[in-house]
């Protein structure tokens, strides 16, 4: 995913002052209320800042819409931002709000607070959610570059064996097996052996991939143990931080109250959004943003049929005890307060890295 750089039109140039207030006032208008901004509204909500006549913002406001920043819905209604407008706004013109330090404080208790439970990121999708009223998205850390650190084999009873691999990241993931013959300690304590002669120092993409022949010349002869480790340890491989699933979805039901969304066919593209959570990975892995940046993407920026009357917003964080970095998104329609939401999941984001020690 790219921020795209419209073409430009064969007689544009470059906006003058007045041409970025009147489009800066249109684009916050219509995130305002959803409502094509027309000339006499203009007038009196730039009344200070410009004295304008509507006849003079007609005019200006045709050449923003020849030049391709605005678009009129209908031939009597005012002009909506277009996907270029939006980003010349976004890059050029738009100013990060201030959070009150009230809401900062009550951003970070809430999220650090959701840090301690077993759920945590899908804790967070749902803070981010209620935060935006947009639909958020918490993308787990990735770690298959980690390497495994050691290898423990546990017999719990004579057909359960208990499998403890701890990651270099200090990350600890346990598999319960149950085997359908019986088990004997030095049995387990022999593989345990042989897999961290094998296993120990090498990442865990490199294990998923090359597991069997990585075993495979092991001098062992239960090879039943074997394959009942083999056979479990996609879970134990896996490169996301805490298992459950690569994404965590939230706040779908607050795209309902946006009016972009009342018709049949909006509310179909939402489901299908939802649904479709490897598209969602894949805009989220192609963000362009990074660590304390957000990046933004509108429409027909994302090369996707689902996405086009959606913008997205990215940021990342870093799970610190793995050294592992994560995303968090928001996805709504392109009208999104874009200013405010920057500044939310900026915090939403530090709180999230933060290391509690």
């Amino acid at each position: 995913m790219k921020n795209t750089a419209f073409p430009r039109h064969a007689n544009e140039r470059d906006l003058s002052a007045r041409e970025r207030s009147i489009l800066q006032a249109i684009v916050q208008n219509f995130i305002l209320d959803a409502t094509p901004v027309g000339s006499r509204n203009l007038s009196k909500f730039l009344q200070e800042e410009l004295h304008l006549s509507p006849a003079t913002l007609r005019n200006a406001m045709a050449d923003l819409e020849e030049m391709g920043f605005i678009a009129q819905p209908h031939t009597s209604s005012g002009r909506v931002p277009t996907d270029k407008g939006y980003r010349y706004y976004v890059d050029l013109l738009m100013n990060i709000e201030h959070l009150p330090k009230p809401e900062i404080a009550s951003i970070h208790q809430n999220i650090m607070a959701a840090k301690h439970h077993d759920a945590a990121l899908k804790d967070v999708s749902k803070i981010l959610g209620s935060l935006s009223r947009y639909l958020s998205v918490v993308r787990m850390p990735q770690i298959a570059h980690a390497t495994i650190a050691k290898i423990e084999l546990f017999l719990l009873a004579s057909h359960r064996l208990l499998v403890v691999l701890t990651l270099n990241s200090d990350i600890v993931r346990t598999l319960s097996l149950e085997a359908s013959f019986e088990l004997e300690s030095a049995q387990c304590e022999e593989l345990a052996r042989a897999l961290n002669e094998r296993l120990a120092g090498k990442s865990l993409d490199f294990i998923r991939a090359n597991l069997q022949n990585l075993v495979n010349d092991a001098e062992f002869d239960n090879h039943a143990l074997i394959r009942l480790f083999v056979d479990s340890a996609d879970s134990l491989l896996s490169d996301h931080i805490v298992p459950g699933g690569a994404v965590h979805i939230a706040g779908a039901q607050h795209l309902f109250d946006h009016p972009e969304f009342e018709s049949p066919s909006s509310v179909r593209s939402i489901i299908e959004l939802i649904e479709s959570e490897e598209i969602i990975v894949h805009l989220l892995e192609n963000s362009a943003a990074q660590e304390g940046a957000v990046s933004i993407a509108i429409g027909s920026e994302m090369d996707s049929s689902l996405m086009g009357e959606y913008s997205l917003l990215t940021t990342k964080y870093r799970y610190a005890p793995a050294n592992a970095v994560g995303t968090i998104g928001l996805i709504g329609p392109k009208r999104m307060n874009y200013s405010r939401l920057i500044a939310i999941m900026h915090y939403v984001a530090s709180a999230l890295s933060q290391n509690e020690g």
